[in-house]
């Protein structure tokens, strides 16, 4: 089956993952979800990832905090194939305040927003993570 937009579908992953409490999630390979991945582990939102090449498949382990609640509270896709959504590095948003991450795809790579504010890059706004 054909999956029109990639990234949405790894962020309906990774939130049915958490909303189901389940201990990893596997998705389809790509560059960019690899990116987006590496992105979230930087943050602390995800513990690792597991690359199987041969399968062509990852496996992200979800991070919990104490008592088994989900780090990752939301996720939400801004940017779709059909309606991109760019912005500067001045209209970057900042997710409750600090707590949250957004992620972009800037000239520099798949960066984070406090990232792309010091480096005075603005580009497409994936998604956001809080």
């Amino acid at each position: 089956m054909a999956i029109n937009d990639p990234i949405a579908d790894l962020l309906t992953r990774l939130r049915n993952a958490k909303v189901a409490r389940h201990r990893f999630v596997d998705f389809p390979l790509s560059k960019m979800k690899m990116e987006i991945i590496r992105v979230l582990q930087e943050q602390g939102f995800v513990e690792k990832c597991l690359v199987n090449e041969e399968k062509h498949l990852a496996r992200v382990f979800l991070k919990y905090a104490g008592g088994r609640e989900p780090v990752i509270q939301g996720l939400q896709r801004v940017s779709s194939p059909s309606c991109r959504r760019y912005v500067g590095y001045r209209e970057i948003p900042k997710i409750y305040g600090g707590m949250g991450v957004a992620i972009l795809s800037t000239p520099q790579g798949i960066i984070d927003g406090e990232t792309a504010r010091r480096t005075r890059t603005g580009g497409e706004l994936l998604c956001l993570v809080w």
